[in-house]
């Protein structure tokens, strides 16, 4: 039990604490390291024109609507076209091809949820 606490006293002999200056040193740096890792990630979005690496080119998802967890139909322009596409797991499968155009209105009589929300929240005023 002796040689334990004999022991505990000769480490913090040869090792003695962390001065403030070195701490502070240590967090400055590394702050300057963090620093300069989000300034290269935002000057590469700049330098990129905000897209992510890999998606330049013709193609463009314009929406997509998930079925399941594994199925999805996605929208995709691709020039003056829109491409329907219906995606399940191994496979991809076009489904319809039409030109490019404006997203319709689905419910052309319904009002819009924001519209809605404003006149009942008038009414209850």
């Amino acid at each position: 039990m002796l040689s334990d606490f004999s022991y505990a006293q000769e480490a913090a002999a040869i090792a003695p604490g962390v001065s403030g200056t070195a701490l502070f040193q240590m967090l400055l740096g590394l702050t300057l390291i963090v620093g300069i890792l989000f300034f290269g990630a935002y000057f590469l979005r700049k330098l990129n024109g905000g897209r992510s690496f890999g998606h330049s080119g013709p193609l463009r998802v314009v929406g997509g609507l998930m079925l399941s967890v594994r199925e999805r139909i996605v929208l995709v322009e691709l020039g003056d076209t829109w491409i329907v596409v219906g995606i399940v797991p191994g496979q991809i499968k076009t489904l319809l091809t039409l030109p490019k155009g404006e997203i319709p209105d689905v419910n052309p009589g319904e009002k819009p949820f924001g519209l809605w929300l404003k006149q009942v929240t008038e009414r209850k005023k």
